[in-house]
């Protein structure tokens, strides 16, 4: 009996050489499941050479893997290195396996910038599972393990041998496969933000060097910018409603086949049905809606630097108010009023989360109680954000049924999860015309609201669910966005819009992010050096110019 215990006490002894090994091939295998998915899906074997590059790859990627942790396994430090790499890594795994994501800088500044309740809605039984399987228990199997190096030279040359006769494989293999991987590569680029655990650990790298950048002076738009009404004008009330994860797809007013605009379709608005969002995720599309930058020479670094259309709006005279019920303004609203919503309403909240329908009264309150003549109102929504879709509207909103009412929307038909989707965009509608319902409360001002999405979401297409795709290989259903523009008879009259001219033009045309702070800007008839006429939406529909300064 003393001999067994005495065995089970005993730790495991293993050459690092063949630790790195062994850790090698379980990454290979286990940690890159979603690597070989996105390869089996995406390659056709025709011929001897696709034969000879399917077999190649596993000895390329291997061989990644395999000269990285020679690097990482080193005395004292090896350990712990490892440790972290296996339940990160499992935990990358699981989100790109599951929802079918791709790892870069912006999904890491996602992660960073994510808040409590968001990290909740990805905890459950499935998860925690993949991440005790994958992760902690071969973690606590290493912990185990005696690792045995030897004399430094000696490791030294072990590992470059190992390492050298790998990539003379691979030199071998080149001449026959050499076309296949530079089709294969040009075509599927992204594929490389799939290899575990180099995607996480670069993108990371590479979101804290842009961050590095911040040690910069903060950047003005224009000091002589300047509010210049027309000579009729009223007090001025606009409403911004940012939506959250709505895709332009699955709304009726653009041709979608469920009623889910029922209330916006009875109003008399102005429907964009062709516009694309600046990002797929909302750290990068929200500072760009209010940036003056286009999309393609857009940064979030420098827009954290820089001001954007509500500081020029304030400098004008405008009051201006940020109402928050999502996750954070994102840096927009830091020089500017605003207020987050409380989860501790039970009217309308959860705890975690609050119904956008939060955000009516403390509007209408708000109009009620100001004394300002012109008010430029931010609503940032929670709107669609998933995976809990069915926590984002009150059950008086269930009407397509059934619905996915969990977590783990993988689990679900794609049918459920469709329905629960389609739920929260009726709720958005609703929102949308309660906030023109509050407007028209007050006939005499000069009011008008726009809805935007930051971005869309991917429903189970392809196997790829939420968002946050590198923009360059994202599907539509993540790039384009709903947008729509109500105004009051006050404002067309008040600031010379023909209406039939901009209905006209917004069924016609393409629009995009780009569009919003120009065209806003000038609606609030604020006139600046970084107005771009060519990106104001309002311009060709004007029937009498803008007013100038008077000299």
């Amino acid at each position: 009996m003393s001999k067994l215990l005495s065995l089970l006490a005993r730790r495991p002894e293993v050459p690092a050489t063949r630790l790195v090994a062994i850790l090698s091939a379980y990454f290979l295998v286990l940690m890159n499941i979603s690597f070989w998915r996105f390869v089996f899906t995406h390659i056709s074997i025709s011929g001897f050479t696709d034969g000879v590059f399917l077999l190649s790859l596993p000895v390329l990627v291997f061989t990644i893997i395999y000269a990285a942790f020679c690097i990482l396994l080193l005395p004292y430090v090896g350990k712990p290195l490892m440790v972290l790499l296996l339940v990160v890594s499992a935990a990358v795994n699981y989100l790109t396996y599951q929802f079918g994501v791709f790892i870069d800088a912006d999904m890491i500044r996602n992660t960073f910038e994510t808040n409590p309740g968001e990290v909740k809605d990805l905890i459950t039984l499935r998860s925690v599972s993949w991440l005790v399987l994958l992760g902690i228990l071969p973690s606590l199997i290493l912990c185990r393990v005696k690792i045995i190096f030897k004399p430094f030279l000696k490791e030294l040359t072990g590992r470059l041998s190992r390492v050298g006769i790998l990539l003379l494989c691979l030199l071998v293999l080149t001449p026959f496969v050499y076309k296949e991987y530079a089709s294969f590569g040009r075509n599927n680029r992204q594929v490389r933000r799939l290899v575990i655990p180099h995607n996480y650990i670069y993108a990371t790298i590479r979101y804290f060097q842009i961050e590095a950048q911040h040690r910069r002076p903060f950047t003005t738009l224009d000091k002589d910018a300047k509010h210049i009404p027309y000579p009729d004008e009223k007090k001025t009330v606009f409403v911004l409603v940012l939506g959250e994860t709505a895709r332009a797809q699955n709304f009726s007013l653009n041709g979608y086949e469920r009623k889910t605009n029922p209330r916006l379709a009875k109003e008399d608005i102005v429907n964009f049905p062709h516009v694309t969002s600046a990002g797929t995720a909302t750290a990068v599309s929200v500072p760009a809606i209010f940036s003056f930058v286009s999309r393609n020479d857009f940064n979030p670094t420098d827009a954290r630097y820089t001001e954007n259309l509500l500081d020029l709006l304030q400098q004008t005279g405008y009051k201006v108010f940020w109402l928050e019920n999502d996750n954070g303004c994102k840096g927009v609203c830091t020089r500017v009023p605003n207020k987050e919503m409380d989860v501790k309403n039970k009217k309308f909240c959860d705890g975690l989360y609050c119904h956008d329908e939060i955000m009516l009264g403390e509007l209408r309150d708000y109009l009620k109680n100001s004394k300002d003549d012109h008010l430029f109102i931010v609503l940032h929504t929670i709107g669609s954000h998933g995976p809990t879709y069915f926590r984002r509207y009150p059950k008086e909103f269930k009407k397509f049924t059934p619905t996915c009412d969990t977590e783990e929307i993988q689990t679900c038909t794609r049918e459920q999860i469709v329905n629960t989707y389609d739920n929260t965009i009726l709720y958005a509608d609703h929102i949308s015309a309660s906030v023109i319902d509050i407007l028209k409360e007050h006939p005499k001002w000069e009011s008008g609201m726009m809805y935007v999405s930051d971005h869309g979401e991917s429903l189970g297409e392809n196997g790829v669910y939420l968002h946050g795709l590198p923009y360059a290989i994202a599907p539509e259903t993540q790039t384009r966005v709903p947008m729509v523009i109500w105004m009051s008879n006050t404002m067309k009259e008040a600031d010379h819009i023909d209406y039939a001219c901009l209905k006209k033009k917004a069924a016609e045309g393409k629009f995009s992010h780009d569009n919003i702070s120009h065209s806003l800007l000038t609606l609030m008839e604020s006139q600046s050096k970084v107005y771009d006429p060519k990106l104001d939406i309002f311009d060709s529909c004007r029937t009498l110019p803008l007013p100038q300064e008077q000299k």
